[in-house]
């Protein structure tokens, strides 16, 4: 990464949250307790308390607490918590990926093609237009659902989407055969009917739950994605997923 772009990152970033994560490794350090030792007895993993730390992510207050207990801060840390976390904004630069990689739950909507976590080569080289760097880096992507402890994904993938032809009609036969073999226990496939009255045709999204069951959601839209963590956001966010438990999904041939 170049120093112009370190910068840029530095700047991005929640002073508030920053200020917060410095602090919870002062008292770290001063317990001689590695990272990797206080995520295990927090119940969290080493690079979670990495991302508190950094100011990277914005950790709820049972995480504040059970750290104060653990590090012997005496309240300080959840003081700390309140006046610096409670109202702090994710910093400008937040990655996605970083908070995929570290979800325990995923709940994805899409509304025009398949979601990037599972497609296959080919579908993914259509969608990005032979651009092998990017078709690599989404692909990478998907190691999460092959981890030992993957995360429990949910896709509700509007129906029209397996009658979009992407690529050829080879290709869109290898990747719906692919969604079904891929259904199964860490993972479940909805198929939303495509009508035009639901709540989720407001646009496409995904939630998801880290370890501390805190919810951060990713909205694309024409010009960026857009990392939220308001609750109100998240509440709103939220509604076309559980109207669609009423909706009758099902899976469906497609003619190809």
């Amino acid at each position: 990464m170049t120093a112009s772009r370190q910068q840029g990152k530095r700047n991005g970033a929640s002073p508030m949250l920053i200020a917060f994560g410095k602090a919870v490794r002062r008292y770290r350090t001063a317990t001689g307790l590695s990272q990797e030792r206080l995520a295990n007895k927090l119940g969290v993993t080493t690079q979670y308390v990495s991302l508190v730390e950094l100011g990277r992510t914005r950790c709820r207050f049972e995480f504040a607490t059970a750290a104060d207990e653990t590090l012997g801060a005496d309240g300080q840390i959840q003081e700390l918590w309140k006046d610096l976390v409670m109202d702090a904004a994710y910093p400008t630069w937040f990655d996605w990926p970083t908070v995929e990689a570290e979800a325990v739950e995923l709940t994805e909507y899409s509304l025009t093609v398949v979601p990037g976590l599972l497609q296959t080569p080919a579908y993914a080289n259509a969608i990005l237009h032979g651009d092998k760097e990017a078709v690599d880096a989404r692909l990478k992507r998907q190691e999460i659902l092959r981890r030992d402890q993957p995360p429990a994904l949910t896709v509700l993938l509007d129906e029209a989407v397996l009658y979009r032809e992407t690529g050829n009609k080879e290709i869109m036969r290898e990747q719906l055969e692919y969604l079904i073999s891929m259904a199964g226990p860490n993972l479940t496939i909805q198929i939303v009917p495509n009508r035009g009255e639901h709540a989720g045709n407001s646009g496409a999204f995904v939630v998801a739950t880290l370890q501390d069951r805190s919810e951060v959601a990713y909205v694309e839209s024409g010009y960026r994605g857009l990392t939220l963590s308001e609750p109100d956001a998240l509440a709103t966010i939220a509604k076309p997923s559980a109207n669609f438990a009423a909706w009758h999904c099902r899976w469906q041939r497609v003619s190809t």
